[in-house]
């Protein structure tokens, strides 16, 4: 039951080492002309390894994030690390917020504020959040599960636990990617509580019936032929087939772990971008990564693939509690997908930014979370 503060303090031996590795890296070689199309290509991951190497300032980084109150709990015998940001606001609305794989708390580092004090952002005052951001058991300073069994139902089921322990009995959730799936399942499980949820992405799978395309917008077209993309899906049968195999690269490779994570920012971040960095700030994905590599949780993270497939395909039961979507460009979000199982009460769709709203559009998300919850508070 006890809740203790943490700060992030990596050791200087540990990054010594990172550089060390990333200038010893033994590169791939590569077929000319091909770009993207059969991954990372070798001169781009070169190039940002340099960059991580000599450039990147992890210790600047490390204090932006410790200027967030964070604190570590254990919840069903696993270590649970959280930031918690309380508003200045008395009657600010608790806000549980989870990331998604490959993301982690360093997504949210530019939403906290303008949440958490709406009056110091040009915003109403009424609208604040106190902001709960927990990292999934197995990622980053969560650190790796030690069993098996932590597949999205039971990250749920720990949230609801954390929630209840720091107080909280009215509370909305938000995510992205995993926490799209993470945050919905929260709503079942303590639809008590639980008072709304907004989603940034897809809620929901197409069941494969040529009759869900009927009467279906182009755009809405577009979005169910990506469903059917089997080769972007490529990463997430090997992490919820072999995790463990995948991860002998990732976790000795920091240039390995790079491209793992770079190629998903670049096929899921604003298409109108050619480069990851021209979508996101350049050392925030570095952080991403970073707190990758530096807590060692290449393979426990991929495990929550691997522990939640079981489900991949399995309706989840009709949720009543309010739900909002937020749909960014490259995003597969359908309405009628959404409402087969879910209360959706709120429905925005973007023409800037991608996958990673948090941190390519802060602004739009932020302005669309304080728009759904002002409809539940």
């Amino acid at each position: 039951m006890s809740i203790s503060p943490f700060r992030i303090a990596i050791p200087d031996t540990d990054l010594a080492d990172l550089r060390e590795r990333l200038a010893r890296t033994r590169w791939p070689d590569e077929l000319p002309g091909v770009g993207w199309s059969y991954g990372a290509p070798a001169a781009y991951i070169r190039e940002l390894a340099e960059y991580w190497r000599t450039g990147y300032d992890w210790r600047a980084q490390e204090a932006a994030l410790n200027e967030f109150p964070q604190f570590t709990t254990e919840i069903d015998g696993q270590n649970v690390h959280f930031l918690h940001v309380r508003s200045p606001e008395p009657d600010a609305l608790p806000l549980i917020v989870t990331h998604g794989w490959p993301g982690s708390v360093v997504e949210f580092m530019k939403i906290i504020g303008p949440l958490t004090d709406p009056r110091a952002h040009g915003g109403d005052p009424a609208q604040a959040f106190h902001v709960v951001a927990p990292s999934i058991p197995g990622f980053g300073f969560s650190g790796p599960t030690a069993e098996t069994g932590w597949d999205m139902n039971r990250v749920a089921r720990a949230w609801a636990v954390l929630m209840s322990r720091l107080g909280y009995d009215r509370y909305g959730a938000q995510g992205g990617d995993t926490g799209a799936l993470i945050s919905p399942e929260l709503a079942r499980i303590d639809s008590g509580h639980v008072i709304g949820v907004h989603i940034n992405g897809d809620l929901g799978f197409p069941t494969g019936d040529p009759a869900e395309f009927d009467g279906l917008s182009e755009a809405e077209q577009e979005r169910m032929a990506r469903y059917q993309d089997g080769e972007g899906r490529g990463y997430a049968i090997i992490q919820a087939t072999r995790p463990q195999t995948v991860a002998f690269g990732l976790h000795d490779s920091p240039a390995g772990q790079l491209a793992w994570i770079a190629e998903k920012f670049k096929e899921w971040t604003d298409p109108a971008h050619e480069l990851p960095e021209q979508a996101v700030d350049r050392d925030q994905l570095l952080t991403n990564v970073s707190v990758y590599w530096l807590t060692g949780t290449a393979a426990s993270s991929a495990r929550l693939y691997k522990e939640s497939s079981a489900a991949w395909g399995q309706p989840p039961l009709p949720s009543k509690v309010p739900h909002g979507v937020a749909v960014f460009p490259g995003d597969l979000g359908v309405r009628r997908i959404a409402e087969r199982e879910h209360e959706v009460v709120h429905w925005s769709e973007f023409d800037r930014g991608g996958h990673f709203a948090a941190m390519e559009t802060p602004d739009l998300l932020v302005d669309d979370i304080r728009r759904f919850f002002t409809m539940v508070r």
